[in-house]
């Protein structure tokens, strides 16, 4: 009997270490490996972040990243709740603003003594503070307009300079309309509507913001939305639609850039600094040196002005291991107060910095030094739909107004629907 138990005991001594190191294994094969997994949505500078995140792992042996890019025409937000109920849950996923922490809030870690917090430019944090804690740090500064082409508006006799407001404008669309044949263009704008963030988030905050004095926790706040600058935002959603590219409900995003404005087929997309790398891909020439950025005009407001703001903010999962939430913050501060990171951030993904301890004089494309130079100048507008309520931007003011391009709906039908689903989602 005593033999047996010896056995059996010796037995149960060597399952429980196989278990033990397979433990300790599991992450890779190393007892001190800890597995940080990305779900992040800029897809402009996928590549870059990429090739940037293999040199941390040679840097920092025993960290492994896994970086999954969801976004371009894809939905991130309903990505990421998939992502989540999937239980694969990321360690550093994107949040938005107000609205995105109110959702999020329950798997928000505090970075609130994380260098790049401590180091974040003045304003950048208030959409992600909450009870003194910050639940998110920046991306980077951005910033949208009317992107065109230099070499197009010389040829048929436009100065660009003189673009100050809507009239003048819509003066210089009709005129590189009239010389669509001679300039070799299709059409003189690429509008996609099939991408409801670029109409109900990006076209749609030029004109919203300002009625909540560009504060995003003022939109967040509020119960509803008034429209104030309604008819200004319909004559230049009119505009790009009447001397667009047809159809524009099934233009997307890689057609507006890619297919046509990168190739010269169109003078002007409203687009943001984001562009310049897919522009580069395909015209290095026309990226480094043929493009500008004409400003957004509100009829009523500004407009000289062009919106700018922080696009998206990393979060930390905080209902993961401790280990993982510790080397999540440690990679973010290395990325954004690193020489190297600085480096990356600036050089190869033309990024304009949201922190503080960077040479702005190396910001390098020409459409984020001219947002720098609206910035500087304030001509800007704030950015205020991460304080839309939830999917309302997207999944009602932009497929509204995908109706509407369609003329499946009127104007006034859009602004009533879309108010009293604004209404509804704040009762």
């Amino acid at each position: 009997m005593r033999g047996k138990k010896l056995a059996t005991l010796i037995f149960s001594l060597i399952l429980l270490l196989s278990v033990a190191l397979a433990g300790c294994s599991s992450n890779g094969g190393s007892k001190d490996e800890v597995t940080i997994d990305v779900f992040q949505f800029k897809v402009e500078f996928k590549k870059q972040f990429e090739d940037l995140v293999k040199k941390y792992e040679k840097e920092h042996p025993g960290v492994k990243i896994n970086i999954t890019t969801v976004g371009g025409g894809q939905d991130y937000g309903v990505a990421l709740k998939s992502k989540f109920a999937s239980g694969k849950q990321p360690a550093i996923f994107n949040v938005g603003g107000p609205q995105d922490v109110a959702d999020w809030e329950a798997k928000l870690a505090d970075l609130s003594d994380t260098k790049a917090a401590k180091n974040a430019l003045d304003g950048t944090l208030e959409g992600v503070k909450k009870d003194k804690q910050v639940l998110g740090v920046p991306y980077n500064q951005e910033g949208y307009g009317l992107i065109y082409n230099k070499e197009i508006f010389e040829k048929a006799g436009i100065k660009p300079e003189e673009i100050k407001d809507f009239n003048s404008l819509q003066a210089a669309v009709e005129k590189l309309d009239s010389k669509k044949d001679e300039l070799g263009i299709k059409a003189v704008f690429a509008l996609p509507g099939k991408e409801t963030w670029v109409t109900g988030l990006h076209l749609s905050n030029a004109f919203i913001a300002p009625e909540f004095d560009n504060n995003v926790l003022n939109a967040f706040n509020a119960k509803k939305v008034d429209f104030k600058y309604g008819d200004a935002m319909k004559n230049f959603l009119d505009l790009q639609n009447k001397y667009s590219v047809q159809p524009t409900v099934s233009l997307d995003y890689s057609q507006q850039v890619e297919e046509l404005f990168s190739t010269g087929k169109v003078a002007i997309i409203e687009q943001g600094n984001w562009v310049y790398s897919s522009i580069a891909g395909i015209d290095q020439d026309l990226a480094d040196n043929k493009v500008g950025l004409l400003p957004i005009p509100v009829q009523g407001y500004k407009e000289n002005a062009v919106p700018v703001g922080i696009p998206m903010y990393w979060a930390v999962n905080k209902t993961l291991d401790k280990k993982v939430v510790a080397e999540s913050k440690k990679f973010l501060d290395w990325l954004y107060t690193s020489d190297e990171g600085k480096k990356a951030v600036l050089e190869d993904f033309k990024f304009i910095p949201a922190y503080q301890g960077y040479d702005l004089d190396k910001i390098s494309d020409p459409i984020s030094k001219e947002i720098y130079k609206y910035a500087q100048d304030g001509n800007t507008i704030g950015w205020v739909f991460m304080g839309y309520p939830s999917g309302w931007g997207q999944d009602k003011l932009g497929a509204d107004i995908q109706k509407y391009l369609s003329g499946k709906a009127s104007w006034d039908e859009v602004v009533t629907d879309s108010q009293k689903a604004w209404e509804d989602a704040r009762k």
